[in-house]
């Protein structure tokens, strides 16, 4: 680090956000690091980065989520610095301290010791509660007994809410809405704490039935300052995933956003806080209230949680504020002071993020299982901004979230951002990839969301799915399957050397087809052969041979989380026999019919494929 501040940046994460970062970078005249897994080695946040490390298999917990495989890549690559992103290790505690122990190697984010105060949210309850913020009733110890969401469901009602301490966005949490389903989700909600953050420790909440999601964007230095830069509406979500978030609200009055950004402050100055973070709220609407009317200052609302890190729908904020936020996270972690005090912060106009997901939402919203963009044109035109990495001809990487790219909509109003995104989502062309831009373009007629009445609960309980349907049958594209013989021909070659990436253009065109992995074998300075994958099912594994009764498949890529049968069990339909994380998602594996387990073909831990043998039934 110079006395300038950084030299070089590594982003630990990889897509829109590392490039997100690597562009802010790039203004402040700072390199890049990019890291990237097996999966993503032709990735765009590679691309675009100065140099790239390769740092492991495609499964995350072998590559983005290894400490060790990031702190190294960082000090090999000289990089002053490691930037998280969102997701992945954004909010380990454990790994920004590791990184602040590292030599020559600083933490662009919150301190680890304050990560861990606000991040698990038994700890964020109490320091909130010292502030004087309004939480909702719930537990500052953690739970471990069925018995205590039960006399936790007696005192306060149902349904409940399960948390993970670690957790965020609807993973880890689970809902019971009787005391016969309290041991089932306990476990549920421990195991996906374990899964994806390290920590099964689990808190209660009452659950609150038709609540808005509002969140306030913070930025703190070292040197005491905290600002609000407002709050953002995120109260469109479909099983607790954030769908379509706006700035500022078109739910609240003046009096009660002040109220609730300045309950963000006091507990971010609390706990002793730096860098950008997000505290979210829940503010119970009004069923009753009119188009038109906004929510007064004496509304109840409640501290939910607090997001130790850049939020994906940051960049709203960004756009009406005119504050970039990523580059005020290098700054801080540089050392420097905020250079606005908070009456300097102007809110003007209004925004929309429209999160552009390969999933089809006509199908539950189920991710693309593969494809590649051979269409990839995205609009363009005052007010419109586009945080992507992807490009036309780009394969799509399925091995993560489905994010492919964020649509960012400004204007004048909320009317203007309306009517603006309407052309925009019209001009986005997509092919060779479903999409949820059909589902975007509804909503922006759909009556509830146009008036801004709409709750977390609303896709998942009112909207009427055959609109989805026609939505997609009218605007949609489906996944397009690849000719059987179609040839490709690869011309530009990556080679590691120690783990570091080097590319070679040679390309050329009708060239015959060279044998990579021969290449490959006979070069002692390159890549070596990737093995071939013994999947469920393939003989050469010696795992599931070919049987007779009924095979449960994979529905979708992911990693088996737990097992619950073995061979011999006798089983009923609808018994769970396994759990399946996808997409950063849990999915129960149930039983069609009933029978007994003839083969087990996968363990906990086992990454599969679409259609991949899981279980076989007698």
């Amino acid at each position: 680090m110079s006395d300038n501040g950084f030299d070089k940046v590594l982003v630990a994460n990889r897509g829109e956000i590392a490039v997100r970062v690597m562009r802010a970078c790039e203004e402040l005249g700072i390199d890049t690091v990019a890291v990237y897994s097996e999966a993503d080695k032709h990735g765009g946040h590679v691309r675009y980065a100065d140099e790239a490390y390769n740092v492991g298999p495609a499964r995350a917990a072998d590559s983005y989520l290894d400490h060790d495989a990031i702190i190294d890549a960082a000090q090999r690559s000289g990089a002053d610095a490691i930037h998280p992103g969102y997701g992945f290790l954004a909010e380990n505690a454990t790994f920004a301290g590791k990184v602040e122990d590292a030599d020559g190697v600083q933490w662009i984010g919150p301190a680890s010791d304050a990560m861990e105060r606000l991040g698990e949210k038994t700890k964020a309850r109490q320091i909130m509660q010292s502030a004087d913020v309004p939480i909702v009733p719930g537990t500052t110890d953690p739970v471990e007994d069925p018995e205590e969401v039960e006399a936790f469901g007696d005192e306060y009602g149902y349904p409940v809410a399960i948390k993970a301490e670690g957790g965020g966005g609807g993973r880890g949490m689970k809902v019971v809405h009787a005391a016969d389903e309290a041991a089932d989700q306990l476990q549920s909600a421990k195991r996906e704490g374990e899964a994806y953050f390290d920590n099964d420790s689990v808190y209660l909440e009452r659950y609150l039935e038709n609540p808005r999601h509002i969140e306030v964007q913070i930025v703190a230095d070292s040197q005491g300052n905290v600002r609000h830069l407002g709050e953002r509406d995120c109260s469109l979500q479909r099983r607790h995933q954030k769908v379509i978030e706006e700035g500022p609200s078109p739910a609240l009055s003046d009096e009660l956003r002040e109220k609730i950004g300045e309950a963000a402050r006091r507990g971010v100055r609390e706990a002793d806080y730096t860098n950008a973070g997000t505290v979210e709220f829940l503010v119970e609407e009004d069923e009753d209230r009119e188009p038109g009317e906004v929510l007064g200052p004496d509304t109840n609302f409640y501290f939910l949680e607090v997001n130790t890190r850049i939020q994906v729908e940051h960049c709203v904020t960004e756009e009406i504020t005119g504050i970039d936020i990523v580059k005020w996270q290098i700054r801080v972690a540089e050392g420097d002071e905020l250079a606005f005090a908070q009456d300097d912060v102007e809110v003007r106009g209004h925004a929309m993020e429209f999160r552009i997901n390969a999933e089809n939402a006509a199908d539950d919203f189920a991710p693309a299982t593969g494809g590649s963009l051979e269409t990839y044109d995205p609009p363009g035109g005052i007010g419109v901004r586009m945080d992507d990495a992807l490009r036309q001809g780009d394969d799509l990487v399925t091995d993560y979230d489905s994010m492919i790219a964020k649509l960012i909509v400004s204007g004048e109003d909320r009317e203007e951002v309306i009517e603006r995104g309407k052309r925009a989502l019209a001009e986005f062309d997509i092919e060779g990839i479903v999409t949820v831009i059909p589902f975007h373009r509804l909503m922006l007629d759909d009556e509830r969301f146009v008036t801004g009445r709409h709750t977390t609960k609303y896709l998942d309980n009112h909207l009427d799915p055959e609109r989805i349907d026609e939505a997609q049958e009218k605007w949609g594209t489906e996944t397009a399957a690849p000719a059987d013989d179609e040839e490709v021909t690869e011309r530009e070659f990556t080679v590691e050397v120690n783990g570091k990436r080097f590319e070679v253009e040679l390309e050329e065109r009708g060239a015959p087809a060279i044998d990579i992995d021969a290449a490959a074998a006979g070069d002692s300075g390159g890549t070596q052969p990737r093995p071939e994958r013994a999947g469920p099912g393939d003989d050469s594994s010696g795992g599931a041979a070919a049987a007779d009764g009924e095979q449960v498949a994979a529905e979708m890529q992911g990693t088996i989380l737990d097992v619950n049968v073995a061979e011999g069990d006798e089983v009923a339909a609808g018994d769970v026999l396994l759990v399946l994380e996808a997409m950063k998602m849990e999915n129960d594996v149930v039983a069609e019919s009933g029978g007994v387990v003839e083969k087990v073909a996968v363990g906990e831990g086992d990454s599969v494929d679409m259609g991949d043998l899981l279980v076989v039934l007698d």
